[in-house]
């Protein structure tokens, strides 16, 4: 039977406490804005969120969805996190992968040049993007996938490069004395072994792109292209005429449980991208 350390559980207790309050904490506000979804503005306001004098007001949520154009603000997000997604793959997976099994001239720098961009804060960037969009025309929501996508590649290349930097050679070898080529190589054999990073880095980039708001907010030029991010702006900005606060609670559970109930049910996935590898090489 192991021993329990008390010295190195007395040096984490600070972290403990601070993880724990911060659940506490995280759990109220939840619990209350759940509440105030299935309530009237007028209970909200006089402190009966709990008491439901008047029922449970389930159709706060039909009016957020349909009233408030959470729907629209909602298929937009998803349009933006699954093409930003799949366009991120498609060029960081192959790139991440040559990076990691050939040495050339420029690779290096390359390397450099990706953590390098990684690091820079994205509000450095946006005025040079939008003088940039304005002069050529690009505008809306192809333009807000492209940024997504690019602002994206250098985290996403990094991740993958170090998982397939992890994989032995071995892999390669046993398929081209099978007569595999190198695109085939790559596509049925080395992306399957690192199939836990993509599903984690994919999850990752998913969560980003539908909780992203400043871009949005500066390149959507319209409700009908605005994700959930601004189009809860828009629902706040509207209570003044409308009063809908009810419905508002409930637009922020909506926007809420996608990317809450993507981590709950991939956590494992996730934990397995962070820990996994290949066979050493």
């Amino acid at each position: 039977m192991n021993k329990i350390n008390w010295k190195r559980e007395a040096r984490l207790l600070p972290g403990y406490l601070i993880v724990g309050l911060w659940v506490v904490f995280t759990a109220v506000m939840l619990f209350w804005i759940v509440g105030a979804s299935l309530s009237t503005s007028r209970e909200i306001f006089s402190g009966q969120i709990f008491k439901f004098e008047s029922g449970f007001h389930f159709e706060n949520y039909a009016t957020a969805w349909k009233a408030q154009n959470v729907s629209v603000f909602f298929a937009n997000s998803l349009l933006y996190s699954v093409i930003s997604c799949v366009g991120v793959l498609a060029i960081s997976a192959p790139a991440a992968y040559v990076l990691s099994r050939w040495e050339f001239t420029g690779g290096k720098t390359l390397r450099i040049g990706l953590v390098i961009a990684m690091s820079v804060p994205v509000i450095m960037v946006i005025m040079p993007i939008y003088s940039l969009s304005v002069q050529w025309g690009i505008k809306g929501r192809v333009l807000l996938m492209i940024l997504y996508i690019l602002l994206r590649v250098p985290y996403t290349t990094i991740y993958l490069l170090d998982f397939f930097s992890t994989l032995s050679r071995t892999y390669e070898e046993a398929a081209y004395l099978d007569g595999c080529s190198g695109p085939n190589t790559f596509l049925k054999i080395m992306l399957p072994l690192v199939q836990p990073a993509i599903i984690t880095v994919t999850i990752f980039n998913f969560m980003s792109v539908w909780n992203e708001f400043f871009m949005a907010l500066i390149f959507t030029s319209s409700e009908s292209m605005a994700p959930v991010g601004v189009g809860l702006l828009n629902i706040i900005n509207s209570m003044k005429y409308t009063g809908q606060y009810g419905g508002m609670f409930a637009a922020v559970i909506i926007v809420f449980l996608p990317t809450f109930l993507l981590y709950i049910f991939m956590s494992e996935k996730i934990i397995a991208g962070v820990t996994g590898g290949g066979v050493k090489g």
